[in-house]
């Protein structure tokens, strides 16, 4: 059984010692991805849609651009990876606000899966390791 670890060129580094992807068979896990801009590492918090002050408290905050972002990212890794979008068949959805974001979040996401309908869970969590509101974790077949 094929086991091989993926790194992408075009998404932004792991905040720790992971690989984007995983291939176990025909099927590839991706590890959460967030949308923190390509090519960006772990201390940076390069995120489309956000500013924050010296002090990190919010001067920008803009949810879609962080979801445009994080598909994109995931588009990223899918690709090489030697998978695609059409080829997910599992989201889990972590958001740090359900009330303010799932609306905005769910219309968008009706707007990138309109062919593919993957199974999706959605849940609030209290933080993720970046100042970031979404991170996926996808699970794709591959070839």
């Amino acid at each position: 059984m094929n086991n091989d670890r993926i790194e992408s060129q075009k998404a932004p580094k792991p905040v720790g010692l992971y690989p984007h992807a995983r291939k176990v068979g025909n099927l590839l896990f991706l590890s959460g991805v967030g949308p923190r801009v390509p090519k960006s590492n772990a201390n940076d918090s390069e995120v489309p849609g956000l500013k924050l002050d010296h002090n990190g408290n919010f001067i920008e905050f803009d949810f879609e651009a962080q979801v445009h972002s994080v598909f994109a990212n995931v588009k990223a890794v899918l690709e090489d990876s030697g998978s695609s979008w059409d080829k997910i068949v599992d989201v889990t959805v972590f958001l740090v606000n359900m009330k303010r974001d799932f609306y905005t979040f769910n219309k968008i996401y009706a707007e990138y899966f309109k062919e593919n309908l993957p199974c999706r869970t959605t849940v609030e969590i209290n933080a993720l390791p970046t100042p970031i509101a979404i991170e996926l974790k996808v699970i794709a077949t591959i070839d």
